[in-house]
C-alpha cells in the first residue's frame, strides 16, 4: 500500500481502517438509560449498606467480649450479663434482616441492569457492524463477529452484573471496618493500615498484566472462531476431501496461542491472590504484637483490641474476595475494547446515514468515467484501470470476459460497496458518492452468483426485497399478492406450491434445504418484487438448469424491459438479446456492441461464442426444426414430446410401485420407525467425571493443586487457634504483663510462619489449576471441533446445528467448563477443607457450642443450593433464547453484501432488538427468585453468629467454658460457615459449567451413522470405478415429506464420462451426495465395483473420489494451503511439481504466478478476495491433486467464463481419461462428449444415451439443447 500515491492510499485506508479503543470500566455503562442508571444507583446504595452491616457485627462482638471479661473477673452478676446478652443477640437479628433486604435489592438491580446494558451493547455492536462498508469485512471473518457478539458481550455482561454488587459490598465492608478501627484505637488501626497500601499496589500491578494477557487471548481466539466458522459452514467440502484432520490441526494451532495467553493471565491472578492472603495473616501478627504493647502501657483495653482486630480482619477478608471479581471487570473492559472500537468506527459508506442527495426521479443512466479500482484488502493488484462505460437508461448492458477481468467489480462500484481510487461512477450524471447511500441501493436490485437466502420462510425471503420501496407498507394481502406475482415471474411459484408448507417453508441455514436453482429463482423473485429502476444480474442464471433457465431468462428479459440492467454472464446464450455487450479483459474494455456486431468483428467475443458453440452442424439443423415445432405447439402441452414421455414413464412407474407395495410407503415406514431423539439429562457425578476426563493427563498437577488447596483451606482453622490463644494471653491481669508480652510475641511469630506457608499454598494451587483449566478449555474446544466435523452431513442440516450456533458453542460454552475445574474447583476444595477442619476442631474443643453452631450450617448450604438450582434453570432458558439471537446476528453479518444491497440493515437490527427485549422480559422472574435465595444465604450468617453468641454466652455465664474454648469454637465455625457461603458465589459459574458440560457430553456421545473416523468397513486398495445406483429411494432427513429420489437406477462403467442433466431439484446433486456417502439411501443401494458403499470404510472410500461442487469452498490461508487440502498425505511432503501440474491442468497456474505473492497469496475469508472463476479453478486443482479414481463434478464450470470454461473443460476432459467421471451440468455444451447422458425428472431417469442418440429421440434432452442454442438472434 505504501507504493501507491497518497490520495489512492487514503481512499483504501479509509475503507479498511480498524480502530482500537481503550475502554475504562465506567464506559461500559454508556448505553444505560436513565431508568437503568437510577436502578444502578439504588443497587450501589443497597450494596454499600449490605457491606456496612457486616463489620457492625464487630462492635457488638467487642462489647460482648468486654461483658465476658466482666463475668470472668466477677464484676458483672449473671442476670445483668443475661440481659446484655439478649440485647446484643437481638442486634444480630436486626443486622441480619437489614442484610437480607439490602442484598436482595442490590443483587436484583445488578442482574436486571447487567442483562439490559449487555443487550444494548450487543444491539449497538450489530447496528455498527451493519453500517460498515463492505471493504471492512474483507479481512474480518464472520466467525470473529460471532465471537464478539457471543463470548465477548457475555464477558461484558459478567462485568456489569451481580459481581458489581459483591465488589461494592466488600469494599464498603473494608472501609467501614477501618472506620470502626480508627474509632476504637486510632494508633493501632493506623499501623495496620499499611495493609491497604500493600493490597492496592499488588492489585493495581496484577490487574494491568491480567488485562493485557486477557486481551491477547481474546484476539487469538477470535481468529480460531473464524477458522471454525469457515469449516463448519462448508462441512461437505471438508468431508469430501477428508481434510477434517488438517483443518482440525489448523484450529488447534490457533488454540495453542490463545491458551498461552490465558495461562499467563491466570498465573498472575494466582500470585496476586497469594499475596493478598499473606498480607491478611501478617496483619494479625502485627496487630497482636503492637496491641499487646499498647495494652501494657494502658492505652487500650482488651475489648478495643478485639474490636479493632476483628474489624480489620473482616475488612481484609472482604478485600480478599474482591480479587476474582476485579478480574471480571478487567476482562469486561478488555472485551468491550474490541466491541466499542467497531461501534465508534465511522464508516466511509454508511447506509444508515441521512446525508447525501435523494433525487426525486431516476432515469437510470449509469456512467463510469476513467475508473481505476483496487480492492482495499489487496492493494498490490489493480483490478480495473481507465474504464469508461455508459449504460443507457432503460437498456440492457451485458458484461462478458474472463474470470477476474473486472465484471463483478463494476457491479460492486454501482452498488457502492467500494469507492474507486480514481475516476467517478455517475447515476444520471451525479456522482454516486454524493447520493444518499440507502436511497441509491433502494433503486438497485442485485442477484448474485451465489445467492444468499436467510433462515426464514420463502415468503419472508422474497418480502425482504420490498424493504425501503414504495410497496414496503402495503396491507398484508397486497404484499402477499406482490410476492406471489414475483415468484411466478421468476418461475418459482410452482415448485414453492409443491413444497409441503408452500410459501411458509423454512429454507434453512443459508438456504441449504433448496437446490441451487431453487435458491436462485427465489433470489430473482426477491430482486424484482420491488420493481427496481436498476437491475444488476451477476451470473443470475448460472445455477439454473436449461429448462428453468429458459423460463427464468424469458422472465428476466421481461423484467429488463424499461429498466436499466447490467448483466454478467458466462453462458453467452443468455445475453445475445442485450442492447450492448461489453467485452472485458484484465480490467479494461476490449470491445462493445450488439451480439451480431461483435460476431461480425470476429474479435474476442467471437472466440468466446465459438468456444461455447455446439459441435455438429447436424445439431444446428435439428435446432431449427425444433424451433419451428416449438412455435407451433408451444401452447398445447399434450403435443410436447417431453411431457408425453414423462407421463408415459410415470404410469409405468406407478405399476412398478404398486407391485412392490409402494416404495413411498417403504420410505415413509422407515422414517416413521425412527424415534425422535430425546434430550439427555446427566447426573452431577457423570458431568464431573466427564469434565475431569479432559484433565486426566494433568492428574499429578491436579493432585498437587488439591494438596495445596487443603493446606490453604487449613489456614482458617489454624488461625482461629492462634486467635483464641492470643486473646487468652491478652486477658492476663496486669501483674502478669511480662508473661503476656512473651506469649503474644510467640503467637505473632506463629502468624508470620502461617503467612509464609499460605503464600506458598495459594500461589502453588493457583498456578497448578490455571495450567489445568487452560488445558481443559483447549482440549474441549479441540475435541468438540473434531467431533462436530466428524458428524454426518445430516447433523448439519438440522437448524439446531447451524454453523453459527456451533461456532458460538465453541467460543462460549467451552470457557464455561472451567467453572467445574481450575479456580472454582480449588475454591470448593478449600472451602470443604476449612469447613471440615473448623467443625472437627470445634467439636473437640467444645462440643456443646459446636453442635449448636453446626446445626445452622445446613441452612446456609440449602440456601446456596437452591440459588444454584435456580440459576441452572435460568441459564438453560437464557442460553436457548440467546443462541437464537446470536445465530440470527451471525447469519446477517456473514451475508453482509446481500443485507446491504437489500437495505435490510434497519430490519435486521429491529428483529434482533425484539429478540433481545423478549429475552430480557423472560429473565425478570428468575432474577427475583434467585436473588431472594442468595440474600437469605447472606443474612443467615448474622443469625448463625447471633445464635452462637447467645448460646456460647450462656455457657460462659454458667462457667462451663473459658475464653479460649469459646473463641476457638466460635471463630472456627463462624468463619467456616462464611467460607462455605462463599462457595455459592461461584454458583453461576458452576451452573453454566453444568449446562455446557451436558451439551458437550451429548455431542461427544453422538455417534454418526456415517463415521469418517471409524476403522470399520472394507478398505479398497484399488478401485476400477464401476458405479451403480440400484433402485435408490431417498428423502432428506430434515424434509421427510419431500421425496427426492424415487427408484433411481444408473450404471457407470469404469473410465466412462457420464453426465446428469435435468430440472432444478430433480435429484442430480443428491445423486452426487449419495455417491460421496454424505447420506445413506432409505431404500436400495449405491454400489462401487460391486460393493455396497455402506459396507466400505468411509475415509478410505472417499480417498478414491474427488468432488468439485457448484459453490467452491476456500478457507482463510494461502492459495497453496487451499490446494494442498486435496492431497491425501499423512505427514508426507507433496512435491512442488505435483502442485504445479495440478494447477496447470486446472488452468490456474499462470494466474497464480501473476500475483505478487504467487502461491502465498492470501485467499481472504471464504476465498472472498478471488473471483468466482478463480475460486473454481483452485477447487479443480485441489481435486486433481488427489488423482482420484472417480471424479464428481457438480456444476464444476458454472462459475467460469467461456474462455476459461473451454480450457478448464479441456483440462477436465483430460483429467477424466482413465477415471470414472460423473458430471452434473446445466450448460449442455460442456457435456456433449459424455459417454452416457442421464436425463432426470422428479427423482427418476426419464431417458439416457449419448448426445446424438438423445437428440435423435427428440425427447426431454432435445428440448433442453434447443433452448440453449447459441444461434444468432434472428
Amino acid at each position: 500500500m505504501d507504493l501507491l500515491p497518497p490520495n489512492e492510499k487514503e481512499i483504501l485506508v479509509r475503507q479498511v481502517h480498524h480502530p482500537t479503543a481503550d475502554v475504562r470500566y465506567l464506559q461500559l455503562y454508556r448505553y444505560a438509560s436513565r431508568k437503568e442508571i437510577i436502578i444502578c444507583w439504588i443497587s450501589v446504595f443497597a450494596a454499600i449498606i449490605a457491606g456496612i452491616l457486616v463489620p457492625m457485627m464487630t462492635v457488638v462482638f467487642g462489647q460482648l467480649t468486654a461483658t465476658f471479661q466482666g463475668v470472668f473477673m466477677h464484676t458483672v452478676d449473671y442476670p445483668t450479663f443475661h440481659a446484655q446478652l439478649h440485647k446484643y443477640t437481638l442486634y444480630f437479628v436486626y443486622l441480619g434482616l437489614g442484610e437480607f433486604v439490602s442484598t436482595y435489592i442490590c443483587t436484583c438491580g445488578n442482574l436486571y441492569t447487567g442483562e439490559r446494558i449487555a443487550g444494548k451493547i450487543r444491539e449497538k455492536y450489530l447496528e455498527a457492524i451493519l453500517r460498515q462498508n463492505v471493504g471492512y469485512f474483507d479481512k474480518l471473518g464472520s466467525g470473529e463477529i460471532t465471537t464478539r457478539i457471543t463470548a465477548d458481550s457475555n464477558t461484558v455482561q459478567d462485568g456489569v452484573s451481580e459481581k458489581v454488587g459483591f465488589t461494592l459490598s466488600s469494599v464498603a465492608t473494608f472501609v467501614t471496618a477501618f472506620v470502626i478501627g480508627f474509632v476504637k484505637s486510632w494508633k493501632l488501626t493506623l499501623i495496620l493500615s499499611a495493609t491497604i497500601v500493600a493490597i492496592v499496589l499488588i492489585m493495581g500491578g496484577g490487574s494491568r498484566f491480567i488485562m493485557k494477557f486477557t486481551r491477547a487471548s481474546l484476539i487469538a481466539y477470535a481468529r480460531g472462531g473464524a477458522v471454525a466458522e469457515e469449516v463448519l459452514s462448508s462441512v461437505r467440502n471438508a468431508k469430501a476431501f477428508g481434510t477434517e484432520e488438517k483443518l482440525a490441526r489448523k484450529y488447534d494451532g490457533v488454540l495453542n496461542i490463545s491458551e498461552g495467553f490465558g495461562r499467563k493471565s491466570k498465573y498472575v491472578m494466582a500470585c496476586m491472590l497469594a499475596f493478598m492472603m499473606t498480607i491478611v495473616y501478617m496483619n494479625y501478627g502485627l496487630a497482636f504484637w503492637m496491641g499487646s504493647k499498647f495494652l501494657v502501657t494502658g492505652e487500650v483495653h482488651v475489648g478495643q483490641i478485639v474490636t479493632t482486630l476483628m474489624s480489620i480482619m473482616i475488612g481484609s477478608f472482604a478485600l480478599g474476595h474482591v480479587g476474582p471479581w476485579i478480574q471480571a471487570f478487567g476482562s469486561a473492559s478488555a472485551a468491550a475494547g474490541k466491541i466499542f472500537a467497531t461501534i465508534d468506527r465511522i464508516s466511509p459508506m454508511d447506509p444508515t446515514s441521512n446525508t447525501g442527495y435523494k433525487p426525486e426521479k431516476v432515469a437510470g443512466e449509469i456512467t463510469l468515467r476513467n475508473v481505476k479500482h483496487i480492492y482495499p484488502s489487496r492493494p498490490e493488484v489493480t483490478v480495473m484501470n481507465g474504464v469508461d462505460l455508459t449504460v443507457p437508461a432503460g437498456k440492457t448492458t451485458a458484461l462478458v470476459g474472463s474470470s477476474g477481468s473486472g465484471k463483478s467489480t463494476i457491479i460492486g462500484l454501482v452498488e457502492r460497496f467500494y469507492d474507486p481510487v480514481a475516476g467517478e461512477v455517475l447515476l444520471d450524471g451525479r456522482n454516486v458518492q454524493g447520493l444518499n447511500l440507502n436511497w441509491l441501493r433502494q433503486q438497485v436490485s442485485l442477484v448474485q452468483q451465489e445467492p444468499v437466502l436467510f433462515a426464514t420462510s420463502i415468503y419472508k425471503n422474497i418480502r425482504y426485497g420490498l424493504i425501503g420501496s414504495d410497496f414496503d407498507y402495503l396491507p398484508e394481502e397486497r404484499t402477499k399478492n406482490l410476492v406471489i406475482e414475483a415468484a411466478k415471474f421468476a418461475n418459482a411459484h410452482d415448485f414453492i406450491e409443491a413444497l409441503p408448507e408452500g410459501y411458509e417453508t423454512n429454507v434453512g441455514d443459508r438456504g441449504f434445504l433448496l437446490s441451487g436453482g431453487q435458491k436462485q429463482r427465489i433470489a430473482i423473485a426477491r430482486a424484482i418484487v420491488s420493481d427496481p429502476k436498476i437491475l444488476l444480474l451477476d451470473e443470475a442464471t448460472s445455477a439454473l438448469d436449461t429448462k428453468s433457465e429458459g423460463v427464468v431468462q424469458a422472465a428476466l428479459d421481461k423484467a429488463c424491459n424499461g429498466r436499466t440492467t447490467i448483466v454478467i454472464a458466462h453462458r453467452l446464450s443468455t445475453i445475445r438479446d442485450a442492447d450492448n455487450i461489453v467485452v472485458m479483459d484484465k480490467g479494461k474494455i476490449v470491445e462493445q456492441g450488439t451480439h451480431d456486431q461483435l460476431l461480425d468483428k470476429r474479435g474476442m467475443y467471437w472466440s468466446l461464442v465459438e468456444a461455447q458453440r455446439f459441435a455438429s452442424s447436424e445439431t444446428t439443423e435439428k435446432f431449427d426444426e425444433m424451433g419451428d415445432l416449438e412455435s407451433e405447439d408451444s401452447d398445447n402441452p399434450f403435443t410436447d414430446p417431453s411431457v408425453t414421455e414423462v407421463e408415459f414413464y410415470d404410469h409405468d412407474m406407478d405399476k412398478k410401485i404398486s407391485r412392490r407395495q409402494s416404495a413411498r410407503s417403504v420410505s415413509s415406514q422407515i422414517l416413521g420407525d425412527e424415534l425422535p431423539e430425546k434430550p439427555k439429562t446427566y447426573s452431577m457425578w457423570t458431568i464431573l467425571k466427564f469434565i475431569w476426563s479432559f484433565n486426566i493427563k494433568e492428574w499429578k498437577l491436579m493432585s498437587t493443586g488439591l494438596f495445596f488447596c487443603i493446606i490453604a483451606g487449613g489456614g482458617n482453622p489454624v488461625q482461629s487457634v492462634f486467635f483464641a490463644k492470643t486473646l487468652t494471653s491478652l486477658s492476663l491481669p496486669p501483674n502478669e504483663y511480662h508473661e503476656l508480652r512473651n506469649e503474644v510475641n510467640f503467637w505473632s511469630g506463629m502468624y508470620l510462619m502461617l503467612a509464609a506457608v499460605q503464600w506458598v499454598a495459594w500461589a502453588s494451587q493457583g498456578i497448578c489449576f490455571a495450567y489445568c483449566s487452560e488445558r481443559l478449555i483447549h482440549r474441549v474446544r479441540d475435541h468438540a471441533f473434531r467431533t462436530m466435523i466428524r458428524q454426518d452431513v445430516g447433523f448439519f442440516d438440522d437448524e439446531k446445528n447451524t454453523a453459527a450456533k456451533l461456532t458460538t458453542a465453541l467460543a462460549q460454552e467451552a470457557t464455561y467448563l472451567a467453572g467445574l475445574s481450575g479456580t472454582t474447583l480449588g475454591t470448593l476444595c478449600m472451602a470443604i477443607t476449612t469447613l471440615t477442619a473448623s467443625l472437627t476442631m470445634a467439636i473437640i474443643v467444645g462440643w456443646k457450642l459446636a453442635l449448636v453452631c453446626i446445626s445452622t450450617v445446613p441452612v446456609l448450604m440449602l440456601c446456596g443450593f437452591l440459588r444454584f438450582w435456580l440459576l441452572a434453570k435460568f441459564q438453560v432458558r437464557a442460553k436457548i433464547t440467546y443462541e437464537k439471537s446470536a445465530s440470527f446476528a451471525c447469519e446477517a453479518t456473514s451475508a453482509i453484501k446481500t443485507v446491504a444491497s437489500l437495505t435490510r440493515e434497519v430490519d435486521v437490527w429491529t428483529q434482533y432488538h425484539d429478540q433481545i427485549t423478549s429475552q430480557n422480559k423472560d429473565g425478570v422472574k428468575a432474577i427475583l427468585q434467585s436473588s431472594s435465595l442468595y440474600a437469605a444465604s447472606q443474612a443467615f450468617n448474622f443469625f448463625c453468629t447471633g445464635l452462637g453468641f447467645w448460646y456460647g454466652g450462656s455457657l460462659l455465664g454458667h462457667g462451663e467454658y473459658d475464653m479460649f474454648q469459646f473463641f476457638v469454637v466460635f471463630s472456627s465455625v463462624i468463619f467456616g460457615a462464611q467460607s462455605a457461603g462463599s462457595v455459592f458465589a461461584f454458583a453461576p459459574d458452576i451452573s453454566k459449567a453444568k449446562g455446557a458440560a451436558s451439551m458437550f457430553k451429548t455431542l461427544f456421545d453422538r455417534k454418526p451413522t456415517i463415521d469418517a473416523w471409524s476403522q470399520d468397513g472394507i478398505k479398497m486398495h484399488d478401485m476400477d470405478g464401476y458405479v451403480e445406483f440400484r433402485d435408490v429411494h431417498f428423502r432428506y432427513p430434515t424434509r421427510p415429506n419431500q421425496p427426492v429420489l424415487r427408484g433411481l437406477n444408473i450404471s457407470v462403467k469404469p473410465g466412462q464420462y457420464v453426465a446428469l442433466v435435468g430440472g432444478s431439484g430433480c435429484g442430480k446433486s443428491t445423486t452426487i451426495q449419495l455417491l460421496e456417502r454424505f447420506y445413506d439411501p432409505l431404500v436400495g443401494g449405491v454400489y462401487v465395483d460391486g460393493q455396497n458403499i455402506a459396507n466400505l470404510n468411509v475415509n478410505d472410500y472417499r480417498k478414491h473420489i474427488a468432488l468439485v461442487s457448484q459453490e467452491p469452498t476456500l478457507y482463510q490461508g494461502t492459495i497453496k494451503d487451499n490446494i494442498l487440502l486435496g492431497a491425501d498425505t499423512k505427514g508426507v511432503e507433496v512435491p512442488e511439481h505435483a502442485i504445479i501440474k495440478a494447477c496447470q491442468d486446472a488452468n490456474i497456474y499462470d494466474f497464480i504466478m501473476s500475483l505478487p505473492e504467487g502461491f502465498n497469496t492470501v485467499c481472504g475469508n471464504k476465498g472472498g478476495l478471488l473471483s468466482g472463476g478463480q475460486k473454481q479453478r483452485i477447487a479443480i486443482a485441489r481435486a486433481l491433486l488427489r488423482d482420484p479414481k472417480i471424479l464428481l463434478l457438480d456444476e464444476a464450470t458454472s462459475a467460469l467464463d467461456s474462455e476459461s470454461e473451454a480450457v478448464v473443460q479441456a483440462a477436465l476432459d483430460a483429467a477424466a481419461q482413465g477415471r470414472t467421471t460423473i458430471a452434473v451440468a446445466h450448460r449442455l455444451s460442456t457435456i456433449q462428449r459424455a459417454d452416457v447422458i442421464y436425463v432426470f425428472d422428479q427423482g427418476q431417469v426419464v431417458e439416457h444415451g449419448t448426445h446424438r442418440e438423445l437428440l435423435g429421440r427428440r425427447g426431454r434432452y432435445f428440448e433442453l439443447v434447443n433452448m440453449q442454442s447459441l444461434e444468432r438472434a434472428g
